[in-house]
């Protein structure tokens, strides 16, 4: 069998910095291609280049026995090579059918023909195996499973050959990761050839025929995913042997610090109770649109409280405004890093330092050298990529952004830790370390609320583990009395897991 695409050579330097460095890949017909590596690896980089959005330095690219370069996405796309970003790129104001349709609308004398588009999005949702989805609906009041099949049906309308998956599952919980998997696998049965790019070994051990993993711009290793242990994985992507995912850090449970009574928001959570304790980390484990975000956001202050009180270091109160949360020694980790972790178009820097002026400051006096020592120590401790902190962080892959969000909660110094879904995007070397980073905070007394939709972490790293559902929170559990199995009974309403 010929392959539908062909890499040779393929180069791309940003200044001095080498991102790719002689990449030699193919992609064959009905192949699901894995490709992993630490962030900064070079998988965007080169997933960029195929999809046209940056051109190579040098290197060749066939498609279909045909050489192939884009220069735009739609170049890309016409051509028969289509992406889906981890951060979906539809309109959230259309709907449905204008989304799957957009840039490749059916017209004549300039005027869209509404019945064939319509006839279209149908083919292909029928294709992709639901058919159930509105085309009139808004795109922003679908569901994320649902948002993500409008995103790939319009990646694939335009008769795809080669279909990109980047994250494809960040913002999904398993139950729609498992639909979306059966979607893949309709997609290789009609001969599209696919890349996959996951930090999840799991999920490239079961839709992944071969892999291909990056390190530093060069292939670090490849073969077949059935013949390919995931330790072994794991060694090709970091150049080393990692001891244990979930390091284990002596730490110990104190007097409680913050206490939730009753609270309730306008939609979720309703009437939840939790306390946390000096030194814990207590993991809220549920599936997407149990309340788990809505819950921390409650706390923090950035939605109001409908009912119920928190008790903060001893002292009882109702609703407060972030700015006084942090005064109180919390710190509050986003889920949603693009539009409300993070200032993309501002440095590093000032994305790590802009919470408080006082540790490099003093009477208006900004000491730019202490500053710039704080974030390079934070950088390295968190293990940011750079190529300098006073670049942008747009500059930064997804998982490396992440990754500087949670140092400007170092930089913070907090008390309270509220992480929501702190390793979402962010490879299997840098999750250790991050773990790491929540043992040694709770070693040093801090408190850690820890959401996550990947249960396997929960369970590896914290000490007790709540579930929601449907807005209502369980009481807390014993850890290492818990499995995946039993965490996902409970988050989905279906029984003790036992």
């Amino acid at each position: 069998m010929n392959p539908v695409l062909r890499l040779a050579g393929i180069s791309k330097s940003f200044g001095l910095t080498k991102a790719l460095d002689g990449i030699d890949l193919e992609l064959f017909p009905g192949e699901v291609h894995a490709l992993i590596g630490e962030n900064g690896a070079g998988k965007s980089t080169l997933m960029k280049i195929l999809s046209g959005v940056l051109l190579p330095d040098s290197g060749k690219m066939d498609l279909c026995g045909r050489t192939y370069c884009p220069d735009s996405p739609l170049s890309a796309r016409t051509s028969g090579v289509s992406m889906v970003f981890q951060e979906l790129t539809l309109a959230p104001h259309l709907s449905a059918v204008d989304n799957i349709l957009l840039g490749a609308e059916p017209n004549q004398f300039g005027f869209i023909n509404s019945k064939i588009a319509k006839s279209k999005a149908s083919e292909v949702l029928l294709r992709l195996g639901h058919p159930e989805i509105s085309l009139s609906a808004t795109v922003k009041n679908l569901s994320p499973a649902n948002r993500q099949i409008v995103e790939i049906a319009r990646a694939i309308i335009c008769r795809a050959k080669v279909l990109v998956f980047d994250e494809p599952t960040s913002s999904l919980d398993k139950a729609d990761a498992d639909k979306l998997f059966e979607v893949i696998k309709t997609l290789k049965k009609e001969g599209i050839g696919i890349f996959y790019i996951s930090h999840f070994l799991e999920e490239v051990r079961r839709v992944a025929d071969r892999f291909t993993a990056l390190r530093d711009g060069r292939i670090a290793g490849r073969g077949n995913v059935a013949e390919t242990a995931a330790g072994r994985m794991i060694e090709m992507m970091v150049g080393r042997k990692i001891a244990e995912l979930f390091p284990v850090v002596p730490h110990s449970i104190r007097e409680p610090v913050l206490e939730i009574n009753s609270i309730s928001g306008q939609k979720l959570p309703s009437g939840a109770n939790l306390v946390l304790h000096r030194g814990e980390i207590l993991g809220i484990a549920g599936l997407v649109g149990a309340g788990k975000t809505e819950f921390l956001r409650l706390i923090f202050g950035l939605d109001r409280i409908r009912s119920g009180k928190i008790k903060v270091m001893a002292v009882f109160g109702g609703y407060k405004p972030p700015v006084q949360r942090i005064r109180e020694g919390m710190g509050f980790l986003s889920e949603d890093r693009q539009t409300q972790g993070l200032a993309l178009n501002m440095s590093i820097t000032d994305n790590i330092t802009m919470i408080s002026l006082n540790k490099t400051a003093f009477m208006g006096w900004l000491f730019k050298n202490r500053r710039r020592k704080l974030v390079s120590e934070l950088a390295e401790r968190t293990g940011v990529r750079h190529t300098g902190t006073e670049n942008p962080v747009m500059s930064l892959s997804g998982g490396n952004q992440q990754k500087t969000a949670l140092a400007r909660l170092l930089y913070q110094e907090a008390d309270v830790f509220l992480l929501d879904e702190p390793t979402r995007g962010i490879d299997v070397a840098s999750k250790t370390a991050i773990y790491r980073i929540i043992g040694d905070l709770a070693a040093a007394g801090k408190s850690i609320i820890f959401v996550s939709s990947y249960f396997d972490e929960l369970i590896g790293i914290c000490d007790t583990i709540c579930v929601m559902h449907r807005g209502q929170i369980s009481q807390p559990q014993e850890s290492s009395k818990l499995s995946v199995e039993i965490l996902l009974a409970q988050a989905s309403g279906t029984g003790a897991g036992t």
